[in-house]
């Protein structure tokens, strides 16, 4: 590998803004935020949503009730249904 031409790869620390928790993992992300964790400083990345917060992993999604929707789809097309506008 040339030196001086690759981003600096370190660990780096993860905080999920929704539960609070911290992942620390290796990155060449750079951050002007830093934190402290177990007498070490870590760059800081401020996440909005990771897999213990997001709802597909978590388990917790909600399903949104779609029949309203479709109803009034269907109510709003239904006297248009079918027909065609006519070629000039």
């Amino acid at each position: 590998m040339k030196d001086s031409i690759h981003p600096e790869y370190r660990e780096v620390v993860f905080l999920d803004q929704q539960t609070g928790s911290k992942i620390i993992s290796r990155s060449t992300l750079t951050s002007r935020e830093t934190i402290e964790l177990d007498g070490k400083t870590y760059p800081l990345f401020k996440c909005e949503v990771t897999a213990e917060s997001h709802p597909f992993y978590t388990g917790a999604q909600t399903r949104i009730v779609e029949t309203g929707r479709v109803e009034k789809f269907r109510a709003r097309f239904a006297s248009t249904a079918g027909t065609r506008k006519k070629a000039s």
